[in-house]
């Protein structure tokens, strides 16, 4: 049978870490992993399209390509999401909450991306509430008319279990990115060394714009990676396909 979890209360500690820190630790690496169900690996945010048309050839224009992605692109606007939907729940602010959700949903360059973040935000707010419930979680959710994307609904699954939220905000930027590189691997083709190379490169880039992510406010938001978004675009007629974006 499974059991819903309620808040974690700081008297719930792990050998070695303080307070609620290995419940918040344990579910964030469950709600981030490649394991969780939220159907990522079938999506590759345009890169299947920059791929074929020669944008992306090798480990190291993958890795330009990513760190704008990251820094100029819809890497920084989800953090900035997450950011905001994830206060608006700690403050009890509904309309806040309502406000972000339907700005984020309506953020996205195109069908397909559309497609992703909410098909992705759709499947973690219903795994979270199937087998991680918790008091507020509902109400939150209640909140948001327009389809939750993928960073609002993580935003508001983490607040709603009140785990602090820079690692959050670095978790989820880290499982972007880890989808990112997988779908490269598979692209490119890269090795699994060349992959843990970017992976480990893209980490000063990660804490980067996690931090002006925490700092943004909503007028901050903004990308220039019109490459990327136009690979989003043609990728709906892109004659062979892998993935769905």
């Amino acid at each position: 049978m499974l059991m819903t979890t309620n808040r974690p209360e700081p008297a719930e500690a792990g050998i070695g870490l303080a307070g609620g820190e290995a419940a918040a630790l344990y579910r964030l690496m469950t709600w981030l992993s490649p394991a969780f169900p939220v159907g990522a690996f079938s999506y590759s945010g345009g890169l299947e399209w920059a791929v074929e048309a020669g944008d992306i050839v090798d480990a190291a224009s993958f890795g330009d390509w990513l760190t704008a992605m990251l820094a100029d692109g819809s890497g920084f606007c989800d953090g900035v999401f997450l950011c905001h939907a994830y206060r608006a729940v700690e403050a009890g602010e509904d309309r806040t909450l309502h406000d972000v959700a339907e700005l984020a949903a309506a953020f996205v360059p195109s069908r397909e991306r559309q497609l992703e973040t909410s098909t992705q935000g759709r499947a973690f707010i219903e795994t979270a509430r199937a087998a991680w419930s918790c008091d507020g979680l509902d109400q939150a959710i209640a909140c948001c008319e327009a389809p939750i994307v993928y960073p609002v609904a993580v935003g508001i699954v983490g607040a709603a279990h009140a785990i602090p939220l820079a690692p959050t905000l670095h978790a989820f930027l880290h499982a972007v990115v880890s989808n990112w590189i997988s779908a490269g691997s598979r692209l490119i083709p890269l090795g699994q060394t060349d992959c843990q190379r970017l992976l480990a490169m893209l980490e000063p880039v990660v804490a980067a714009t996690a931090d002006r992510a925490l700092a943004a406010t909503l007028d901050d938001l903004g990308s220039a990676t019109f490459r990327a978004d136009l690979a989003s675009l043609r990728h709906e007629t892109q004659y062979t396909r892998l993935f769905r974006s």
